[in-house]
């Protein structure tokens, strides 16, 4: 695994031992930034289930100000730091060990808000809908938030949910993106996105 554009382009990154963690490849990463807008002009960045830091990181070496990595294994956290490491960035990032949801929670308490959310959970987990809505609860998006699904190819989220709408939707063997925008002011918007195989 690489970082594949921006500031940090070309910078190894390490794997998390064992069979637990699942890094997004390297096609699939390219793909997702491709779709989301290749490089950024600013704004924070929320990694939910880390791994290996990989698509924060990407977020950040293409011009992301900040990022914020949230992962519950130990193992992980020690990869995600040597990454940041690795790639010249730890002096802009946070990393806690702890769930999702009690993240979640905490960073409501400090008024962030986030212009890129990543929700890469273990494909076992099919509740990011329900995480998505805790995220636009808590007040945690910035208008026009982009959050970013990555999920098993066999299950398949909303159109629309909550104050999302879907803008993409995109299957690489048995991996889906699934791509949505935050509108604070729409409880439902149609998709105006496409599908892709």
């Amino acid at each position: 695994m690489r970082v594949i554009a921006g500031t940090a382009k070309g910078r190894s990154l390490k794997a998390v031992p064992g069979k637990n963690t699942r890094p997004t490849t390297d096609k699939v990463k390219e793909a997702i930034f491709s779709m989301i807008g290749p490089y950024f002009d600013g704004g924070s960045v929320l990694d939910l289930f880390a791994g290996t830091g990989g698509l924060g990181i990407e977020a950040m070496s293409r011009g992301a100000d900040n990022a914020v990595f949230i992962d519950l294994e130990g193992a992980s956290i020690e990869v995600i730091k040597q990454n940041l490491q690795a790639a010249g960035l730890s002096d802009r990032a946070e990393i806690y060990r702890t769930d999702a949801v009690r993240a979640v929670k905490a960073l409501a308490k400090r008024d962030l808000k986030f212009a890129l959310v990543f929700l890469d959970p273990p494909y076992r987990m099919k509740d990011m809908d329900d995480l998505m809505t805790e995220l636009a609860t808590r007040g945690l998006l910035e208008e026009d938030a982009t959050v970013v699904v990555e999920h098993d190819a066999e299950h398949r989220y909303p159109e629309s949910v909550a104050h999302y709408r879907q803008l993409k939707h995109s299957e690489y063997g048995d991996t889906a993106v699934t791509i949505y925008r935050y509108d604070a002011g729409e409880a439902s918007i149609e998709t105006v996105g496409v599908t892709e195989e």
